[in-house]
């Protein structure tokens, strides 16, 4: 049943109240009209508790504007949620069309820096986040008591004589809740083995970051990525105001998974709003995706955390290869991925997560 309103309701309950169920919660597609987001397809999901969110069918069903009751979750980036034929993928060019949101997908033949890999010339953290998806449905429909809604699409990364990597992702959510879920299947439709890497960067920004907010996740260690990160790794999981001139730091984690094989960790707030508290959480399976690195970027304006599940490291193919640690999809061997990303609303739902992971 959908929990609104201070209470749980049945479908029949809710709609003898309504004409359309769009009223209190659903999800519509509609285009964006301008500038360097014209053309770009989006549909957008109300949840009906103030959980909304919205996600680009023209960039690898990724999702951009996320808040609740009105009060933003995720960073977003000067560039705006740029077409797709707008991307640079040389060198550092990713960064042209990099939006932020709540999910920019990276990969899926590299994550990281752009370098050259056995003569292949790859570019920052991949093609597959500017990639529109095909064969695509936006739809909602009810499950006994339960409205489901969800856009469903393909993204293929292919070329002649080359790869062949078949994306196929599923965004969903549910009337009532304030969590969505990535369901993804990666497949190896080409004649021959594909490097691959897979990273799901979550980037969380004002007034869930802000001065006083820290990161809660499981023990386990961290290691610092470089120099910068090494000078006050103590100070990994704590947030301070902007700082000019700020350099990013970037840590692997290497969380333990609970029970059930699945890592939980979350950027909060407890000061937030008098005190009331807000942040938002991350969960995933540890075997699908083994490492969580945190992209701590305290800089003015491009004020952002990244907790980014991943399958490597972010160094790049070639740093990748060299480890001896890089993946390969086998021609028609399949891998399967799921990712949560929910709100904790307030103090009692953050002391509740930060109890668990002690």
């Amino acid at each position: 049943m959908a929990n609104l309103f201070g209470r749980k309701w049945t479908r029949e309950e809710l709609l003898s109240h309504v004409g359309d169920i769009q009223q209190i919660g659903g999800v519509r597609r509609f285009a964006l009209a301008e500038g360097r987001q014209a053309g770009v397809e989006v549909a957008q999901f109300r949840t009906g508790t103030g959980f909304n969110f919205d996600v680009i069918l023209s960039r690898a069903l990724d999702i951009s504007t996320a808040e609740y009751r009105g009060q933003p979750l995720a960073w977003r980036s000067s560039t705006g949620d740029a077409a797709p034929w707008y991307y640079e993928p040389e060198g550092q060019g990713w960064l042209r069309s990099f939006s932020g949101g709540l999910l920019a997908t990276c990969g899926l033949r590299n994550i990281g820096p752009a370098c050259v890999d056995e003569g292949e010339a790859l570019g920052q953290h991949g093609r597959i986040g500017n990639l529109p998806a095909e064969h695509i449905w936006v739809d909602g429909a009810w499950d006994g008591d339960e409205y489901v809604m969800w856009a469903q699409g393909k993204i293929r990364e292919t070329t002649v004589f080359g790869e062949n990597l078949l994306l196929t992702r599923r965004v969903s959510t549910r009337l009532g809740e304030t969590r969505v879920w990535i369901d993804d299947v990666v497949e190896n439709e080409g004649a021959d083995p594909s490097p691959f890497m897979l990273l799901y960067h979550i980037n969380l920004g004002f007034p869930v970051v802000a001065d006083g907010a820290e990161l809660l996740k499981p023990p386990g260690d961290v290691v610092p990525r470089d120099a910068d990160a090494e000078d006050g790794k103590e100070l990994f999981a704590s947030f301070h105001a902007p700082t000019a001139g700020y350099r990013e730091k970037v840590y692997w984690h290497y969380p333990e998974p609970d029970t059930y094989g699945y890592v939980t960790a979350a950027i909060v707030n407890r000061r937030h709003n008098n005190g009331q508290g807000l942040g938002v959480y991350i969960r995933y399976k540890k075997e699908q995706l083994p490492y969580l690195v945190e992209w701590k970027m305290m800089g003015e304006r491009t004020y952002v955390v990244g907790l980014e599940p991943a399958n490597a490291l972010v160094e790049g193919r070639a740093r990748e290869r060299e480890r001896g640690t890089l993946q390969y999809l086998a021609p028609g061997e399949a891998k399967r991925f799921r990712v949560e990303i929910g709100v904790l609303p307030d103090l009692e739902a953050i002391e509740d997560l930060a109890r668990k992971l002690r």
